[in-house]
């Protein structure tokens, strides 16, 4: 499978995670055939302007969130805040009450 065809494939899984909820790069390469948490970065890295997809609710297995402040850390928790999940006071999201439990509904 090509880079392109990855990337639309990771951009298909990230688009039905719901508002309010987030997945982690794992969880999205799991659902990907042959695909790696890196390869979910890269992909939420080159989203095309003006392409709607839910980049900012894709984060790090520890309930994170990886961009740094500066280079839109910022921006994604906002995003995320707007649609009502929660950090605790050291910037951590609870996975349990917040995390995507994939399609279907099973978790990953």
């Amino acid at each position: 499978m090509s880079n392109e065809g990855v990337h639309s494939r990771i951009f298909d899984v990230v688009s039905g995670i719901p508002s309010g909820s987030v997945a982690t790069y794992g969880q999205v390469a799991a659902i990907v055939d042959r695909c790696t948490p890196r390869m979910v970065g890269y992909a939420m890295a080159s989203v095309p302007d003006g392409m709607d997809i839910p980049w900012h609710r894709v984060i790090n297995s520890q309930g994170r969130i990886s961009l740094p402040p500066g280079r839109g850390g910022e921006l994604q928790r906002a995003l995320l805040e707007a649609e009502g999940v929660a950090f605790d006071g050291r910037g951590k999201i609870d996975l349990g009450e917040f995390g995507w439990p994939g399609p279907g509904g099973g978790r990953v």
